[in-house]
């Protein structure tokens, strides 16, 4: 996979699995922005990949509001002069029961989680189309398809990110524009690290692997959908979980 010449933009990329992506990308070549909400972590990403060679810069973004979008979309444009990959990572939990969860929370997620890949990938559309080529990946979730208790709002979210990748294809198949998800099952994290090892267990046992997975995993997986190796592959969803769903 080689991304020279390519300019990729990855939101929620300030660490995790967006910064894995980030580094991957780099590392084929790329150059690479980190969009994230938290300006200094993103900016000291940033100087961690620029040591991996090619150009690379942060960003300031709130991908649920379509001001903060567009202004970002602008200062990647104004350097870089194109936008070769959208890779939409950038999400948030407020997890609850149904009946315990707050308005606000649910309001939150499904802003950031679904309307920031509407959004980013509004911009990015309008760029790629005239490109007449660009690859937008989302990052959706296995809770999309099995749901998952106390998060009726985070799945509802990766749900529709589904759905809009879907239609995201179908419009834009024509300009040279691939639109896939990749949806992770349990992935180790701070947070996975942080759950007592008898919780873990039994989080592996629903797992035909017998293992989580690691952001590289996802990160790969991504990146495939971003080459040129998945050229006829439009409006598809892999997923990365060890078997956990199929």
């Amino acid at each position: 996979m080689d991304f020279k010449s390519q300019v990729a933009l990855v939101t929620g990329s300030a660490r995790g699995i967006g910064k894995a992506i980030a580094e991957g990308l780099a590392r084929r070549g790329a150059d690479v922005v980190i969009a994230d909400v938290n300006i200094d972590d993103a900016r000291q990403t940033s100087a961690e990949i620029a040591k991996i060679g090619g150009k690379t810069m942060a960003v300031s973004i709130n991908v649920s509001k379509s001001e903060e979008v567009i202004k970002a979309f602008q200062e990647i444009m104004d350097t870089f002069g194109r936008l070769d990959i959208l890779v939409n990572n950038a999400g948030i939990t407020r997890d609850s029961l149904l009946l315990r969860m707050k308005e606000d929370d649910w309001d939150a997620v499904i802003a950031v989680n679904l309307k920031g890949v509407f959004l980013c990938s509004k911009e990015a559309v309008k760029i790629m189309a005239k490109q007449r080529v660009g690859r937008i990946i989302n990052i959706a979730s296995v809770v999309a398809f099995m749901g998952n208790p106390g998060q009726a709002n985070y799945s509802a979210s990766k749900a529709g990110i589904v759905g809009l990748t879907k239609t995201i294809a179908r419009e834009y198949a024509s300009r040279g524009i691939t639109c896939n998800a990749v949806a992770p099952g349990f992935i180790t994290t701070v947070m996975t690290d942080a759950l007592p090892e008898n919780v873990k267990e039994e989080m592996k046992k629903a797992i035909p692997m017998a293992r989580f997975g690691t952001i590289d995993d996802v990160a790969h997986a991504v990146l495939f959908f971003a080459s040129t190796d998945s050229g006829y592959i439009t409006g598809q969803v892999m997923h990365v979980n060890g078997g956990m769903y199929m």
